[in-house]
């Protein structure tokens, strides 16, 4: 039988008209998502559903956006046949997804969070404008040194890496003059190649340190659960099981690394064989292949997604060897 882990993505996974297949098609992502609008009090649906992808690319938006449509995922696919992960874990903003799927946070309350979570993060983005940029081709040893070189010039605001996501895959983020001095040493020192992304909020460097401190006193207000299932986590690659390890971990999450390799050779070191991505598009499926290409991989983010992963659960169950699709 297989032993399966969830994981859940984050932001830059969200398109326009992600979810309209399922909003059709299931009569729970209906309910789910006008629940979603109710409670934020705008059509957070018709944005997903028709754009405009910029205002979807607003971090404000895109975090209650890729949150709910990950839920409707989750809860269609659990819909048609419950399975007990080994293991959840989500990348950044998809550790919220991760802590509904093992029990530890309603729907209700993290759509709540999220979007909170997305305004005080656009507003540190504002206070501190930064940068991020990933870098392929090097090591992780050479290139933490090249941040800690070039943030020399800029000690109150450094660089640091910000996603460690898969091997040859690093993404760094902070101060933005400090960050372009670190892809000149990138460049430099040999990176096949060196990709700023299209963004203003340094996710996960020093300068989200405003967001975290603003954030903490909401998180401590959520009515959070033990978690089911492990949680493994983002900052530490480790599981959390407790209320009081959940909210240290989406505080300390904002300013601290991804350490997304870990947590995947973590979880495939408890036993996990098959990885269940459950969300928009298929990053995480790839950055897991990219880690270890024994494990299985399947991708549940839309109604084909949603029958066939299903379908594949169904089998493993009775020990039966999982078609690949």
């Amino acid at each position: 039988m297989e032993k399966v882990a969830f994981v859940f993505p984050g932001q830059g996974s969200q398109y326009v008209g992600m979810g309209w297949d399922l909003y059709e098609t299931y009569p729970e992502v209906r309910a789910l998502f006008d629940e979603a609008d109710r409670i934020l009090g705008f059509s957070l649906s018709k944005l997903c559903f028709e754009g405009p992808q910029e205002e979807l690319d607003d971090t404000i938006n895109t975090q209650p956006a890729v949150f709910a449509m990950s839920v409707a995922c989750l809860e269609t696919l659990q819909g048609r046949f419950s399975v007990n992960p080994l293991f959840v874990a989500g990348h950044s903003l998809g550790e919220y997804t991760a802590l509904v799927a093992a029990g530890g946070l309603d729907f209700a309350a993290g759509l709540k969070l999220v979007r909170e979570r997305g305004r005080v993060m656009k507003e540190a983005g504002e206070l501190n404008p930064g940068a991020m940029a990933a870098i392929i081709g090097l090591d992780a040893e050479t290139l933490e040194g090249i941040c800690q070189e070039a943030s020399i010039p800029f000690p109150a605001s450094s660089i640091q890496i910000a996603n460690y996501n898969s091997p040859g895959q690093i993404v760094i983020s902070g101060h933005k003059e400090a960050l372009e001095r670190a892809l000149e040493l990138a460049r430099g020192r040999g990176a096949r190649r060196v990709i700023p992304l299209a963004v203003s909020i340094a996710s996960h460097s020093p300068l989200m340190r405003p967001a975290a401190e603003a954030f903490a006193s909401v998180v401590a207000q959520v009515d959070f659960h033990p978690p089911r299932v492990p949680v493994v986590a983002n900052a530490t690659a480790r599981p959390i099981t407790t209320v009081a390890e959940i909210r240290d971990e989406l505080v300390e999450q904002l300013t601290s690394t991804v350490r997304w390799v870990e947590s995947i050779q973590y979880i495939i070191a408890q036993g996990a064989t098959t990885f269940v991505e459950i969300g928009p598009k298929n990053v995480l499926t790839g950055l897991i292949g990219r880690i270890d290409k024994s494990v299985r991989t399947v991708n549940v983010g839309d109604a084909a997604g949603i029958e066939v992963g299903a379908e594949m659960l169904r089998h493993s169950s009775q020990g039966m060897q999982w078609q690949d699709h």
